[in-house]
């Protein structure tokens, strides 16, 4: 566990802590590692009582979710430090709604919710901190949802592909960025038909709007 220590004092979860209380919190937490290799899921849809929060410490995954017709929407690209599933877990829903997959060779640390939430026995001072930081944390994923659903809300395929990439910007502070997804993954991540997509990319190209090579881009 030690050789993460450094890693995850960067994470937003363990925000303020310094090297010594890390090591103290996540014994305190009982965290624990898995593996997995690319394209193992890591939770299933519809898996019943999943209540730990997971962390990516190497490689990357994607949250999907595939409707009754067999169509898939891609929420989001998680990679290194990256938290997922604390929403749900903290919902204290039964049946989790959505499918979480390795997009590579992954690490995932995992911390039950109610060690972060709940002061432990030695009535540790540390867990105010956590409380303080996961608050934070799902209130900026509330955001991030909301951007999502702004960027879905719009009529046409350019529209969409414009608020994505302002979105981009956003994040990267420039107008050069590359996305974690192919053209497979950002049509399912927009909801639209791939070819239609392709299309769009060509025509905004042509138009003189961006360039692109594969999943780098610019907005001219």
């Amino acid at each position: 566990m030690k050789k993460y220590l450094k890693q995850l004092q960067k994470n937003d979860l363990f925000n303020n802590f310094n090297f010594n209380e890390m090591e103290s919190i996540l014994n305190c937490l009982s965290a624990k590692v898995n593996y997995y290799r690319k394209k193992d899921i890591i939770i299933h849809q519809g898996d019943p009582n999943v209540h730990y929060v997971g962390i990516v410490l190497s490689g990357g995954i994607q949250i999907i979710k595939e409707d009754i017709e067999g169509n898939i929407n891609i929420f989001s690209h998680l990679g290194i430090n990256d938290i997922f599933a604390e929403t749900f877990a903290y919902a204290n829903i039964y049946e989790f709604p959505v499918t979480v997959q390795a997009t590579k060779d992954c690490e995932i640390m995992c911390i039950d919710c109610k060690r972060i939430i709940k002061t432990c026995n030695h009535a540790c001072a540390f867990h105010w901190k956590l409380i303080e930081n996961m608050i934070s944390i799902i209130a900026r994923k509330n955001i991030m949802l909301n951007q999502k659903m702004a960027i879905l809300s719009k009529r046409t395929i350019k529209e969409k592909l414009l608020a994505f990439f302002n979105m981009q910007i956003q994040i990267n502070h420039s107008k050069k960025f590359s996305i974690p997804y192919n053209r497979e993954e950002l049509a399912f991540y927009l909801c639209v038909d791939r070819s239609s997509l392709s299309r769009e990319l060509c025509n905004m190209r042509d138009e003189g709007l961006l360039k692109f090579t594969k999943n780098e881009f610019e907005l001219l």
